[in-house]
């Protein structure tokens, strides 16, 4: 089901996603596929669905940095880069607090993190406060940046919250802290020299 990123629209993502459903939305970076983090057949049927490898570990988009600090741990260093990128395109490697989201997602003592900066995503966030949120895409294979092709290429989800083509598409930088230092997972739309 296609539906636009309007208020009908995110309530009935909203359902969705409470009864289990998987929902397609965009987001500051390209458009991410989710579902409840506490749900695990949900979360089995996003891996299902990308034909991920299940030791890769799933990230968790949230509303606020409020609902991030209910499930993971920040030190000093981590509380500042969040601020300075959040909302926006920086993914955090966290120490896990909350030990249900853990087991959901069989995560080994550490999550990925953001804060996205995208109208539609914060609209459903606000309404589910935290979601499972990875790139719309075949496992290997580029992430889409246009609802088009999702509609056209991409199956086996519920909803698919249109917002068009997401302009200055890529993926987050993917990043977390060793003691001091700063350690570069994955850079994406923010190069590493603004980090510093």
């Amino acid at each position: 089901m296609i539906l636009p990123c309007n208020e009908s629209g995110i309530k009935a993502a909203h359902d969705a996603i409470k009864k289990g459903g998987v929902v397609v939305f965009p987001t500051d970076t390209v458009y991410g596929v989710g579902c409840d983090p506490y749900n695990q057949d949900a979360i089995n049927k996003i891996y299902n669905i990308k034909g991920r490898d299940k030791t890769k570990q799933l990230p968790v988009l949230a509303y606020s940095k409020k609902e991030i600090k209910d499930i993971a741990y920040f030190d000093e260093n981590s509380e500042k880069i969040s601020d300075k990128f959040w909302p926006g395109s920086l993914t955090l490697i966290l120490k896990v607090k909350d030990k249900k989201i853990e087991e959901s997602l069989g995560l080994q003592g550490k999550i990925a993190v953001r804060v996205p900066n995208h109208p539609c995503v914060l609209a459903l966030l606000k309404e589910c406060k935290l979601l499972v949120g990875t790139s719309a895409n075949f496992s290997g294979q580029s992430s889409f940046n246009d609802s088009s092709e999702i509609a056209s290429k991409f199956s086996g989800y519920d909803i698919l919250l249109d917002g068009g083509k997401i302009v200055n598409s890529g993926e987050s930088t993917i990043v977390q802290f060793e003691g001091n230092e700063l350690k570069i997972v994955r850079e994406g739309k923010i190069k590493s020299e603004s980090l510093v």
